[in-house]
């Protein structure tokens, strides 16, 4: 905005000096500013020195402002799989580094009643299901939009959010608390971040700017003396090995679970881990850089009419790739966004393709991205870009798959096992393949690699006593991360109960692990375990109907106190068994539904009812 000699009180060449500084100002330094001249309107006698008057009114403008100087910063995370509190945690220790006061908490264990408190606040989200928080933020979510949240004229904050673009609620939770934040008075310290799948840089541009804003509300005096300390725990370490820089793990098993006849091919992969580093514990899960199928990329190619073997700049740094290998491994050509539709309707002008992005045609857009590919637009709207580096460029880097680790550490050293379910289907006349489930099927064998990082995922853990009775519900490929609590278990003994409820569609060809499930049963691992094959019987039987089926019992277990897991579908069986114990707590515990929702919100509290779903 610029000033105007008419429509302000001040003589030409003050306006000239203010209209070239103001525009140089940071949202800090304009808050700052404020404060100094309502501070000096009172506090400052006209004869003094500038400098005398600024450091007068330094802190006094801020707290005219509400805004008082402060070292103290909260960080809050809402984590489903564990990246949004691994970012929480790195950022947490780069701002101590640079001489802030920082705390690092979940939402779940964070007291709502003390946002009141909090001067600085940075929140890291990421967006579950369909626009909805993540299990350890729900409560939080809750507080902050309902009516007992307080006016926070005295927060500075920041929010970084974590979501796939594939998504139609993409980063919604992020941006329903950054909006909300501003609502109830908060002031930004830095604009929000959208993070997409690939998020690493983002998020570092993000902290950095956050550590700016905080320093400049500092007047740049905090100390940045730690980062050179040689005081360095083994707590503090970084891995070799991360999403980052993977490992590339030899494999050394890889057989079909499933029995001959079976609409299904289960894949039971195991991987070397030695020489990495890398541990894990149960409920962690393993991050796996799939390539693309060969054929598609081949199809992509003939379409395109680049040469396959021109080079392109693949990322930021300048590694050079030819244009097959770049498809290959490392950009995502299986699904479609609304950010590449509305890059390649920039380059491409076709009217079809701008329909789609018209404000009230959203839902057609939907359509159109579901179950669509890269070679689907370019068949549909042709190429963009004059040369292979202008048509990758807008292309988004290829995300990592995590599937949750199906072994224990104790039990196999230096390995690590998954359940992968190969996923096939067709759809819009073409056979269509899941990208890493079918890399892991149909052309990883013993003895090649695959790039590899370890998820550590704090939201999915076993008791820390190991007498605590657990229920685990896993159907399909859900099951994994149980067969892991099983061989942890028996490692260390555990004397607690354990209830195991599993489902697929056979039993004689889909029973994943029969073996070793009977075993632990036999041996007193495993207390007790229902199955439910949907397919052996004229009315289809899932897991919850097993679980009604003995609801007295396990409403005794949970008032044992008994941790409740969940791993599988999120969109339909994680939500039936949900209901299900809601059911179940209301029936047996002779509760209105209002009191059985409480009864389970409380064991989300307590961690005692943990869900890993996709």
């Amino acid at each position: 905005m610029q000033l105007q000699v008419l429509n302000s009180p001040f003589n030409q060449e003050q306006v000239e000096l203010l209209n070239s500084l103001l525009p140089t100002l940071t949202e800090s330094q304009k808050v700052w500013l404020s404060g100094f001249l309502a501070a000096s309107q009172s506090n400052i006698p006209a004869s003094a020195p500038l400098e005398a008057a600024i450091k007068q009114v330094s802190e006094a403008s801020v707290a005219n402002l509400g805004q008082p100087i402060s070292k103290e910063v909260t960080i809050l995370y809402g984590s489903q799989t564990g990246n949004a509190q691994g970012l929480a945690k790195k950022s947490g220790k780069k701002l101590e580094d640079n001489g802030f006061n920082v705390t690092v908490s979940s939402m779940s264990d964070f007291k709502p009643n003390n946002l009141k408190k909090l001067t600085n606040l940075l929140i890291i989200v990421s967006t579950h299901g369909e626009g909805d928080p993540p299990d350890n933020a729900l409560s939080f979510h809750e507080f902050v939009h309902g009516r007992r949240a307080p006016k926070l004229e005295n927060l500075h904050y920041s929010v970084l959010s974590l979501g796939d673009s594939s998504y139609e609620f993409f980063c919604q939770t992020g941006k329903d608390f950054d909006q909300r934040l501003e609502e109830l008075g908060g002031t930004r310290l830095y604009p929000r971040f959208d993070c997409d799948l690939d998020f690493d840089e983002p998020a570092a541009e993000w902290l950095d700017g956050v550590l700016a804003s905080l320093n400049e509300s500092q007047g740049g005096n905090v100390n940045q003396g730690k980062e050179t300390s040689s005081s360095v725990t083994t707590e503090t370490v970084e891995p070799i090995y991360s999403r980052t820089n993977p490992f590339k793990a030899e494999v050394l098993e890889n057989i079909n679970l499933n029995g001959r006849g079976s609409n299904k091919e289960t894949r039971h992969l195991e991987l070397s881990l030695e020489g990495s580093g890398l541990t894990y514990k149960p409920g962690d899960s393993l991050g796996i850089y799939p390539e693309n199928d060969p054929e598609l990329v081949e199809l992509l190619l003939e379409e395109l009419q680049f040469s396959p073997d021109q080079t392109v700049t693949i990322n930021k740094q300048g590694d050079i790739r030819s244009l097959k290998e770049a498809l290959v491994s490392y950009y995502e050509i299986t699904v479609l966004t609304k950010p590449l539709i509305q890059k390649v309707a920039e380059l491409n002008n076709h009217d079809e393709l701008r329909q789609l992005l018209i404000p009230g045609n959203e839902e057609k857009l939907k359509v159109y991205l579901d179950g669509r590919d890269l070679l689907d637009l370019v068949r549909d709207f042709g190429r963009w870009g004059s040369s292979a580096q202008e048509f990758v460029s807008i292309l988004r880097k290829m995300p990592a798959r995590l599937y949750s680790i199906a072994s224990s550490l104790e039990a196999n050293p230096d390995e690590v096992h998954l359940t992968i379910g190969a996923v096939r289907y067709d759809t819009h006349g073409r056979k269509r393949k899941g990208v890493a489930s079918i890399h892991c099927a149909e052309r990883l064998q013993p003895g090649d690699t695959v790039p590899v990082f370890v998820q550590h995922n704090d939201n999915f853990r076993l008791p820390e006593t190991a007498d605590t009775p657990i229920i685990m519900v896993g159907p399909g490929t859900g099951v994994a991360p149980f067969r892991s609590f099983m061989q942890e278990r028996e490692e260390i003994g555990a004397e607690g109960k354990s209830w195991m409820f599993f489902g697929d569609q056979h039993f004689v060809t889909d029973f994943l692990y029969q073996t070793e499930w009977q075993k632990w049963l036999k041996d007193g691992v495993l207390t007790k375990m229902d199955v439910a094959f949907s397919r052996d019987t004229a009315k289809k039987i899932y897991v919850q109907h097993r679980m009604q089926e003995h609801s007295k019992e396990l409403f005794n277990w949970l008032q044992e106190g008994a941790v409740v897991y969940v791993c599988g579908d999120e969109k339909h069986m994680a939500h039936d068994v949900h209901n299900t114990l809601l059911d179940i707590i209301e029936k047996e515990g002779n509760l209105t539904p209002k009191q059985a929702e409480e009864y389970l919100a409380e064991m989300q509290q307590q961690r005692r009812y943990q869900r890993d779903v996709y």
